[in-house]
């Protein structure tokens, strides 16, 4: 990878981790409209890391009061301020965990297809704009365990590039009316720990293959992709949430039909 290459692709995932637009399809069809060579799922995992690593610094104040709380609520066997919260995070992200497990290859290897990227950005975009008009009130402490169910099932879609998936659990929030606020934040929130088993799987596999690892993975770009979609995901992160009240869903919704029609043109072509 040169360095062009190297810097566009993580202001790419820094920009659209957060924003419902999918950052695993744009990192599939920036190479594939530049000709660029792939830049393989290593070179993902590390802007993903780098995003979390945003995402974890932004909410830190919040992530703090999850945890110790969390911590009472079993010492104390009951609910203690943010357990609540702490809990849907929780149970929220076992259905995305199963299905990486059992659909990892697929996911890696057949799903990686601007054909996937273009289909699901144009689906998602329509549900997007119709839970949007919904206009719910309830904030992410009010959260139950259907909510958790649906919108934990609603991230496991996430897995297929396209899909966005700050995007569909937000869609899902929104049909269960949480606020546009409330159902950015539990998203947001629920990537923490699915980003963070994600990399911690990729981690064990290569440390169980040192020596190819060794052999593919160029640490340059590794490093500054890391470093760069840190910056660019911790300035999105807040200008979102800045902007949300205010324009709503609607330019990501514009935003992907666009893209999704130009897609289909040009695969059709």
């Amino acid at each position: 990878m040169d360095s062009l290459q190297i810097v566009v692709l993580a202001i790419v995932q820094g920009i659209t981790e957060f924003l419902p637009v999918s950052s695993s399809g744009h990192l599939i069809l920036v190479p594939y409209f530049t000709d660029w060579p792939d830049q393989g799922l290593e070179f993902d995992l590390a802007v993903h890391i780098g995003t979390l690593t945003a995402i974890i610094v932004y909410f830190r104040k919040t992530l703090v009061a999850m945890a110790r709380d969390w911590v009472l609520s079993i010492a104390q066997r009951r609910e203690v301020g943010e357990s609540r919260l702490a809990w849907a995070v929780l149970f929220g992200t076992i259905p995305a965990g199963i299905v990486g497990l059992l659909f990892r290859h697929d996911i890696e290897t057949t799903l990686r297809s601007p054909w996937v990227v273009a289909c699901t950005t144009v689906f998602y975009a329509l549900l997007l704009l119709l839970a949007d008009r919904r206009r719910g009130t309830r904030d992410e402490h009010s959260i139950g365990w259907l909510d958790v169910v649906v919108i934990g099932c609603a991230q496991a879609l996430s897995l297929v590039p396209g899909t966005s998936r700050s995007g569909v659990t937000m869609t899902a929030g929104l049909f269960r009316n949480l606020s546009r606020e409330a159902a950015a934040r539990f998203a947001f929130l629920l990537a923490v720990p699915v980003m963070a088993a994600a990399g911690l799987a990729d981690f064990l596999g290569y440390a169980g293959e040192p020596a190819t690892a060794s052999a593919s993975v160029d640490t340059r770009a590794i490093v500054l992709g890391l470093v760069l979609s840190a910056i660019t995901g911790f300035a999105c992160v807040h200008y979102f949430l800045k902007w949300l009240t205010r324009f709503g869903m609607l330019p990501y919704v514009i935003y992907r039909l666009v893209l999704g029609t130009v897609l289909f043109i040009v695969l059709f072509r």
